[in-house]
């Protein structure tokens, strides 16, 4: 039974461990000539590598993805890519301790109870280094809509950390990359650095709330019923460590409004059918409207933290533990170029299966023929 592989036409299959000799994906029905190189793969991993704040865990990994196979004289040439990232710093004696215990919150006892045996050096599968193989993939979709969708963006972007939240009216693009959590609100970022200040140095940890905006996206992108682009986007993204709860448009606060404030009038404008809003997200019956895909997530506290905790053995014996070696406080900042990766491969399957079943562009015309 194989289920570490997502995707329908654009088919990403991951493998490796924390701390094996390496991890990486394996991605079948890539078009063929898709201009791509390390180098442009390299610029995703450089966002999600460990290390490059104190706000983020300390392990020192390069994430150098390397490309074995399908791309020749620099494009994509319809076979399986292969992309591998070698692990160069595991410290596997930090894992230790918890041999015999299962941590509080993590994957561990559930693992030993389905297989009876489980990778304990970091949580093996379980472990958030397996998600450098899904931003590797990323970069790989992202090079295909570059060429098949060049108006397509995907942009994440942290708006709450804890109890803490962003102010829409301080919304910037230009301010995410500026400062390390992703954030269009700098007010907010410089809140957020002394609120995660306190937990590190307490030994706790905070959770997060992500946002990701596709903007350009075409019209007709998904299928009903059980082919929904948001079935896909949902499960795309609730497959990500420590993801407990995803929404796309108003999500969970739909529930409270009015049909009549709910639903997006609509109305002719030059180019074809415009929206007044965007409570939906982007995404009617399934099927992409042609508006911002707008998707948002809900990542827990990172489990792995310095104040004790109660657990048992494998012999089921109370004991006491602390999860030693190094770990995000906070482990939504990296999730958000994490998040895009899994998006930006949802979009492109979606577009090569509209492709595949009705051509280029929405089939229907609106308007004077």
């Amino acid at each position: 039974m194989s289920l570490n592989t997502f995707g329908h036409l654009f088919r990403v299959t991951t493998w490796g461990e924390s701390h094996g000799p390496a991890l990486g994906a394996t991605i079948d029905g890539c078009p063929p000539g898709v201009p791509v190189n390390e180098t442009d793969i390299q610029h995703w991993m450089d966002r999600r590598k460990p290390g490059q704040n104190k706000y983020t865990t300390q392990r020192k990994e390069a994430d150098e993805v390397e490309i074995l196979s399908g791309v020749f004289e620099g494009q994509t040439t319809g076979t399986p890519v292969q992309l591998m990232i070698r692990n160069t710093d595991q410290r596997s004696k930090d894992y230790g301790d918890i041999a015999e215990k299962f941590r509080p919150g993590h994957a561990d006892i559930t693992y030993w109870q389905k297989y009876g045996i489980r990778d304990y050096r970091g949580g093996g599968r379980s472990s958030a280094r397996e998600t450098a193989a899904r931003v590797a993939a990323g970069g790989l979709a992202r090079a295909a809509l570059a060429e098949l969708a060049p108006g397509l963006a995907v942009t994440g972007y942290m708006v709450g950390m804890g109890p803490h939240g962003i102010d829409r009216e301080r919304f910037d693009w230009d301010q995410i990359a500026r400062n390390p959590f992703w954030t269009p609100d700098a007010q907010a970022a410089e809140t957020w650095a002394g609120y995660l200040d306190d937990l590190r140095k307490s030994g706790d940890s905070a959770g997060a709330l992500i946002e990701v905006t596709a903007r350009g996206v075409p019209v007709g992108l998904g299928a009903p019923v059980y082919g929904k682009l948001d079935t896909d986007l949902t499960a795309a993204l609730m497959s990500i460590n420590a993801v407990k709860g995803v929404e796309i448009g108003e999500g969970m606060a739909a529930a409270g409004l009015t049909g009549s404030t709910n639903a997006d009038e609509i109305a002719m404008g030059p180019d074809g059918p415009v929206y007044n809003s965007n409570h939906a997200g982007g995404i009617l019956g399934g099927i992409s409207t042609g508006q911002d895909v707008v998707l948002r997530f809900a990542v827990k506290p990172t489990s792995s933290i310095l104040t004790p905790r109660k657990t048992i053995t494998k012999q089921g014996e109370p004991a006491e533990i602390v999860t030693k070696g190094r770990h995000d406080p906070c482990v939504g900042i990296r999730a958000v170029p994490v998040a895009e990766a899994m998006v930006a491969c949802v979009l492109l399957d979606h577009l090569l299966l509209h492709r595949g079943q009705v051509g280029d562009g929405p089939r229907g015309a609106i308007g004077p023929s």
